[in-house]
C-alpha cells in the first residue's frame, strides 16, 4: 500500500476540524442550517490554509445522504459514511467535479462545462463544480461564464478557489460570495502538529514544534509537509537539533546569542557566531530574516511586559522568558534603533553578491553604535550644568598646546593666535573645540559658533558629526569673470522700490509669468512720469521684458497705479553692478536673513550652549521650521 502524506491523511473531514478558519466554518454552517446557500462561492487566501478542503466540506454538507441514505436535505454535519461523503473524500464522486483552472482555462472548455450544467446530477442533491486556481482562466473564458454564473440551474453550485483574487474580474466577484481565508497562527499550527504526532505515536520537544510552526508561515499544509520531512530524518523522536539541521534554519539559541553580542557591543563574538552558522551550512539570507524577526520580538517584549504578550509574539512561554531576559540588557530606544538599523540593511544583505560579508559589516556597525542616553537623563545633566554655571566664577582661557610658554598676559597666547599659524586644519579645529568648551563666562563668540560667513571649502565631516575643513578642489579652468554685486543692505532700500513691487504684484494677478520676468529686473527709476527697468546685456529676461505684449501690460498697470501717463523703458545694457537690487534679490536676501536669525537664536540658546560645553560637541546643522523661514 502506498504511503499517504500527513497533509492528506489528516485533512479535515468536518467544519469542526478546520483549524484557524472559524469565521468561514461558522458562516457556511449557518447558511446551510438556514437554507441560505448561495449558488457561487469564491474562496481566497494563501496556499495551504484550507480553501480546497473547505470546498470539499461544503460539497459534503450539500450532498450528504445520511447514514441510512435517506437524508432529506443539506446538513452542517455530514455523516462521513454515506456513498456521497466517501466518494467526495476519495475524489471519485461523479456529481462533484474538481477542475484545475490552469489547464481548463479556455473558452472551449467553459462551453463544454456549460453543456453539462443543464443535466441533473446522477445521484447527489447538487452538481458541484470546484475550480481551483480560478484566476488562471482567460478573459474569453470569463466572459463565457458570466451569464451561467449569474443564473445557473437550481441544482448547480460553483466553488472557486484562488490565491490571487486581484486577477479575478470584478464582474465575477460581484456574482459570488467571497470568503477570505486567513493565515493560521503559529500556536494553532503547533496544536495541530501535536495532535498529529500523538496519533502517529511520535515524540517531539517544544522547540522542534515551535520551529515547524514558525517556518510554515501560516500554512497548515506547509507545516504538515515539513513535519513529514523531519519525521523521515528523525524517526520516532523529533528534537530541536534535528529540525534545524533538516530545515537549514538557525536555532533560537543562535539568535539569542547573536542579539546579546550586538546589544552589549561584542562585535568579535557576533562575527564568530556568523562564522559558526556559515560552517554549519545555514542560509545567510534565512538567518538575516530570522534575526530581523528576533529583534522585532525583543522590541515587543520590552514594550509589553504584561502576561498577555503571547498573543502578540505567538511564541512558547520558554522563548518569551528568554526574550524578557535579553530585553533587560538595554532600554527601548536602543532596541528600536537596532531594529531600524538592521531593517535598513536587510535588502542589501539578502541581495548582496556576498551576503555573509554584508551581514558581518552590519553587525559590527550595530555593535559599535555610540551610546544613546535617555532624553530625561540629558535634560537632568544640562540642568545640573546650568545650576553650576550660575554659581561658578568666570574661568580664564587655558593656554593652548604649542602656543609658547607665556600664557598669562596680553593676548599673545590665545587659540586664535595659535590657529593663525602654520598648523594643519585638524589642529585648528581641535584648538577651536578646546577653547569653546572653556569659554569665558559661559559665553561663546560668533566666530567660535561658526556664525561668520561660511567659506566654500567647508563641508560636514560625517564621521564625527562636526564641521571640518576640506582640501581645495583641483584646479579648473577659470570661468569668464562676471560683475560681482555688493551684498544687499536691506535697511537702505529706497521707498520707490515698494512702488515697483506693488506694480509687479498687480501684474502677477494677470500674468504670473511676466511678474517673474519683471521681478528679476532692476528698478533703475520709479516715478509717476517714467519707469525704467534694467537688465544685463544679452539677458533672456530682458528680451522677454522688451516684447510688445509685456510692455503693454506693464504700461497699463503702472498708469493705473500712479494715475498718470507713465512711460515704460526697458534698458538691456544697464550697468547692473551699480543698479538697485531686483525684487527677486531682495526677497532672497530677506529669506536668508530670516534663516540666519532663526539659526542664531538656536545656536545662542543657553541650553544649546550648555549642551555643547558639557559634551564637547559641535553643531552639525540647524533645521529651521517652515513657519520661521
Amino acid at each position: 500500500m502506498s504511503y499517504v502524506v500527513l497533509a492528506r491523511k489528516y485533512r479535515p473531514q468536518s467544519f469542526e476540524d478546520l483549524a484557524g478558519q472559524s469565521h468561514v466554518a461558522r458562516t457556511l454552517a449557518n447558511a446551510i442550517a438556514q437554507n441560505r446557500v448561495a449558488h457561487a462561492f469564491l474562496f481566497t487566501g494563501v496556499r495551504g490554509v484550507g480553501k480546497t478542503t473547505s470546498a470539499r466540506l461544503l460539497a459534503k454538507c450539500l450532498n450528504c445522504l445520511g447514514k441510512d441514505g435517506k437524508a432529506e436535505g443539506p446538513t452542517a454535519t455530514p455523516c462521513q459514511v454515506c456513498a456521497a461523503c466517501t466518494e467526495i473524500t476519495n475524489g471519485s464522486d461523479i456529481d462533484v467535479q474538481e477542475i484545475d483552472g490552469a489547464s481548463y482555462n479556455g473558452v472551449d472548455e467553459v462551453r463544454r462545462l456549460q453543456e453539462g450544467i443543464n443535466f441533473r446530477p446522477a445521484r447527489d442533491r447538487f452538481k458541484i463544480y470546484i475550480v481551483d486556481e480560478v484566476h488562471m482562466l482567460s478573459s474569453a473564458a470569463w466572459n463565457a461564464f458570466l451569464k451561467t454564473l449569474e443564473e445557473p440551474p437550481p441544482h448547480v453550485k460553483f466553488i472557486f478557489a484562488t490565491t490571487e483574487v486581484h486577477k479575478v474580474p470584478v464582474t465575477i466577484l460581484s456574482r459570488c460570495q467571497r470568503y477570505d481565508f486567513k493565515l493560521i497562527s503559529a500556536s494553532t499550527i503547533g496544536a495541530r502538529l501535536r495532535e498529529v504526532l500523538g496519533k502517529e505515536e511520535i515524540q517531539a520537544d517544544d522547540g522542534a514544534i515551535a520551529i515547524l510552526s514558525r517556518e510554515a508561515g501560516g500554512s497548515m499544509r506547509d507545516a504538515m509537509s515539513l513535519l513529514d520531512q523531519v519525521i523521515a530524518f528523525s524517526g520516532k523522536t523529533l528534537s530541536t537539533e534535528d529540525v534545524t539541521r533538516v530545515l537549514g534554519v538557525a536555532d533560537r539559541k543562535i539568535l539569542h546569542d547573536l542579539a546579546r553580542a550586538v546589544i552589549v557591543g561584542e562585535a568579535a563574538k557576533a562575527l564568530g557566531i556568523v562564522a559558526d552558522v556559515s560552517e554549519q551550512g545555514f542560509d545567510i539570507a534565512h538567518l538575516t530574516r530570522d534575526f530581523l524577526g528576533h529583534l522585532r520580538n525583543l522590541v515587543v517584549a520590552k514594550t509589553d511586559t504584561s502576561p498577555d504578550v503571547s498573543r502578540i509574539l505567538d511564541l512558547p512561554d520558554t522563548e518569551i522568558a528568554d526574550l524578557r531576559e535579553a530585553a533587560g540588557l538595554t532600554h527601548l530606544d536602543d532596541f528600536v534603533r537596532l531594529f531600524q538599523g538592521f531593517s535598513a540593511a536587510y535588502d542589501a544583505i539578502v541581495k548582496s553578491v556576498s551576503p555573509r560579508a554584508t551581514l558581518e559589516m552590519t553587525l559590527v556597525r550595530l555593535a559599535r553604535r555610540p551610546p544613546l542616553l535617555p532624553l530625561d537623563e540629558l535634560l537632568s545633566r544640562v540642568g545640573d550644568l546650568e545650576r553650576r554655571l550660575e554659581g561658578a566664577p568666570p574661568k580664564g582661557r587655558p593656554p593652548q598646546a604649542g602656543s609658547g610658554s607665556g600664557g598669562g598676559g596680553g593676548g599673545g597666547g590665545t587659540s586664535r593666535d595659535a590657529s593663525s599659524g602654520g598648523q594643519a586644519p585638524r589642529a585648528r579645529e581641535g584648538s577651536r573645540s578646546s577653547s569653546f568648551r572653556d569659554s569665558r563666562d559661559g559665553r561663546v563668540s560668533a566666530e567660535e559658533l561658526g556664525l561668520m560667513a561660511e567659506p566654500a571649502t567647508m563641508v560636514q565631516d560625517r564621521t564625527v558629526g562636526a564641521l571640518a575643513l576640506a582640501p581645495q578642489q583641483a584646479q579648473q579652468p577659470a570661468p569668464r569673470p562676471r560683475e560681482v554685486r555688493a551684498p544687499i543692505d536691506l535697511s537702505a532700500i529706497p521707498a520707490s522700490h515698494e512702488d515697483y513691487r506693488a506694480i509687479v504684484e498687480r501684474v502677477r494677478e494677470e500674468r504670473p509669468d511676466l511678474a517673474s520676468v519683471f521681478s528679476h529686473g532692476a528698478p533703475m527709476e520709479v516715478t509717476r512720469e517714467r519707469l525704467i527697468i534694467g537688465y544685463e546685456a544679452d539677458s533672456f529676461l530682458g528680451m522677454q521684458a522688451s516684447e510688445a505684449e509685456a510692455n503693454e501690460i506693464l504700461t497699463r498697470v503702472a498708469r493705473t497705479y500712479f494715475d498718470a501717463q507713465t512711460k515704460i523703458l526697458v534698458d538691456v545694457s544697464a550697468k547692473m553692478k551699480d543698479a538697485p537690487p531686483t525684487l527677486a534679490a531682495v526677497d532672497e536676501a530677506r529669506h536668508k536673513e530670516r534663516l540666519r536669525q532663526a539659526r542664531l537664536r538656536v545656536e545662542q540658546h543657553p541650553t544649546v550652549l550648555a549642551v555643547k560645553r558639557l559634551f564637547g560637541v559641535e553643531i552639525a546643522s540647524v533645521k529651521v521650521p517652515e513657519d520661521e523661514r
